[in-house]
């Protein structure tokens, strides 16, 4: 990924499995200055990270990053206390966001 992938990749994280609006990801994924001076930036970037299969986009224009597939997988969320307690004793435990760690989309 490059620079403005990352950025957008960033912030997107904090915002888990929610969609969120192009012009709201151009505008906090950066610094005011950027988005003031080129409001689009986010727009080309966006598009090139879903045709690459990090993100995903709804109906909207909304966009996710995209959570892995559960297809598969019989094993149910638990509370982060309790998986941290499982983990503490040697059972495995996912996370319950969906999505996969930075790496998996780092290859993307």
């Amino acid at each position: 990924m490059d620079g403005d992938e990352r950025e957008i990749f960033q912030f997107l994280k904090t915002w888990g499995t929610t969609y969120v609006g192009a012009m709201e990801i151009g505008r906090r994924a950066t610094t005011k200055k950027r988005f003031y001076t080129e409001p689009d930036w986010a727009k080309v970037v966006l598009m090139r990270m879903e045709e690459r299969g990090i993100l995903e986009s709804d109906s909207q224009g909304h966009y996710r990053i995209k959570p892995v597939s559960r297809k598969g997988r019989n094993k149910d969320w638990v509370a982060p206390d309790i998986a941290k307690i499982l983990h503490e004793s040697g059972g495995e435990v996912e996370s319950g966001d969906g999505l996969a760690p930075d790496e998996h989309y780092e290859q993307l």
